[in-house]
């Protein structure tokens, strides 16, 4: 099916696009060498996987990497990262940066500037390029929902505030809110779970997609760039949980609302398509 199908306009060599894809295969490699060497087990996730299934490495258009782990996984993770001292990357989380609200962290680099049209992005401690860290525990759709739904209510309008003391104040109170009260009583609900379904851990944004685990584990491999890199063991009904029919392509307007950066956009589909 893909074989007759030129992507090359999309990331040729040279474009800042390629650039970066192939930075992040560095950043890639890098956090798979550190979740080896501790025993923590993960899974290319999202449009990552969907490129390794699909185009055998990076969707074409694609500017993001995404990875996802168990929670204790996660969590063991973020411990070490959170601990290590390195001059070119950071684990951006809460821990790290008051300003990072989302419940899953970003591996990145320290340095550099994303173009991501957010008013979010105006207030991070780090702005690298980078790759995204998610985390599936076990609970049901309507605890998924509602972790959504209080997290964003209580902590995502923050972004509106302008003035960083009240904004870190009251970034702090929706987190006390629902980290220690909320989300454990939510864990409770999940409990009800006579499916066994597994969901982005509670908070995170994507509440709809519900995983088997064994579709998951034991983890298969699947060539990214070249790399044999971790995937589901059921990679097709994996990805029919996240798109439905992942084999079809978008259309061109599909793929420019899908590119987060201004400047990649402008690079593919010219100044005046950006900014419509």
């Amino acid at each position: 099916m893909m074989e007759n199908v030129d992507f090359s306009r999309y990331n040729p060599e040279g474009s800042l696009l390629k650039r970066d894809q192939k930075e992040l295969l560095r950043i890639l490699k890098t956090i798979a060498a550190i979740c080896d060497a501790n025993g923590i087990q993960w899974w290319l996730d999202s449009g990552t996987l969907l490129g390794a299934a699909r185009h055998r490495g990076f969707i074409p258009w694609d500017d993001d990497v995404d990875i996802v782990m168990l929670k204790e996984d996660y969590l063991k993770l973020e411990k070490i990262l959170c601990a290590m001292d390195d001059e070119e990357f950071v684990f951006h989380c809460s821990k790290t940066d008051k300003d990072y609200v989302n419940v899953f962290g970003k591996f990145r680099k320290k340095a550099g500037d994303t173009s991501v049209s957010s008013k979010r992005y105006e207030y991070y401690k780090y702005n690298g390029i980078g790759l995204d860290v998610f985390a599936l525990e076990k609970t049901n759709r309507i605890s998924a929902v509602l972790g959504r739904f209080f997290y964003k209510t209580l902590v995502n309008y923050t972004v509106h505030i302008r003035c960083r003391a009240l904004r870190h104040a009251l970034i702090s109170f929706g987190q006390a809110i629902c980290f220690w009260g909320i989300f454990p009583l939510l864990r409770l609900l999940g409990k009800i779970n006579p499916k066994g379904e597994y969901h982005y851990m509670i908070g995170t944004g994507w509440a709809k997609p519900a995983f088997d685990i064994e579709t998951i584990v034991p983890v298969s491999h699947l060539s990214f760039e070249g790399i044999d890199m971790p995937a589901p063991k059921d990679a097709d009904a994996y990805l029919k949980v996240l798109y439905g029919d992942w084999k079809k392509l978008p259309t061109e307007e599909q793929i420019r609302k899908a590119i987060h950066c201004k400047e990649y956009r402008e690079e593919i589909f010219g100044p005046d398509t950006a900014s419509r």
